[in-house]
């Protein structure tokens, strides 16, 4: 049996800007990306802790170093630039691997 658990989050960013004519995706600066261990179109959760909205998405690549963090197409309307957010991605395992994940957590507090 597979169980879906937490494989990584990103706390401590804030939308940067938001583009409601686009197809749909949130787009990360690489850094992050690379740092949670996500790929690109990758599926994710993201939690705007300013309005309480949680909405499934995927991953688009932006700039290294650009802390871009962009809502695009329709969840640009669910949230605001300056509100502060995470993003988290989910790994199917198997019971033994279970017992030896841990869960990648990256903050960007310090940007």
């Amino acid at each position: 049996m597979l169980r879906r658990l937490l494989n990584s989050k990103i706390r401590d960013i804030a939308i940067s800007a938001t583009h409601l004519d686009y197809e749909g995706s949130i787009t990360l600066d690489l850094d992050y990306i690379e740092a949670a261990g996500l790929a690109p179109n990758e599926e994710v959760d993201v939690l705007n802790g300013s309005n309480g909205v949680r909405f499934r998405t995927y991953v688009i690549e932006g700039a290294r170093g650009s802390h871009v963090v962009e809502l695009n197409g329709p969840a640009a309307r669910l949230g605001m630039v300056g509100d502060p957010i995470m993003v988290l991605s989910y790994a199917y395992l198997t019971e033994d691997e279970i017992a030896h994940h841990v869960p990648r957590i990256v903050s960007f507090k310090d940007l």
